[in-house]
């Protein structure tokens, strides 16, 4: 039997449960698989957009590591898995620009 595709709610909610039990999530971003540490759930015109840390990215330095930011609608097949991250020590908790709204953010 096919399975229903995800919504944007069970997206959100899904991403709500991984940035409070700081748990990194597999998903394909516009065909692409990932593995992500949510950081930061946050509106952007009326757009829900992720702020998350790609650990298997070949960052030149420990300093240039950063969070990219993912918008839900480019985000499916997310599974919530068992694996915990810890924040990036330099994160920001205040959203990227000055008109984004925060739904929801990792605390420390």
């Amino acid at each position: 039997m096919p399975t229903a595709p995800q919504t944007d709610a069970t997206n959100e909610r899904k991403l709500i449960e991984a940035i409070a039990l700081k748990r990194h999530i597999r998903a394909e971003y516009n065909g692409t698989e990932m593995l992500l540490a949510p950081h930061r759930l946050f509106s952007r015109h009326d757009e829900l957009f992720l702020s998350a840390f790609n650990p298997n990215k070949n960052w030149r330095s420990e300093e240039e590591r950063r969070l990219g930011h993912f918008k839900l609608d480019g985000l499916s097949n997310l599974l919530v898995t068992e694996e915990v991250f810890e924040p990036l020590p330099d994160f920001d908790p205040a959203p990227p620009r000055e008109t984004d709204e925060e739904v929801f953010t990792v605390t420390a």
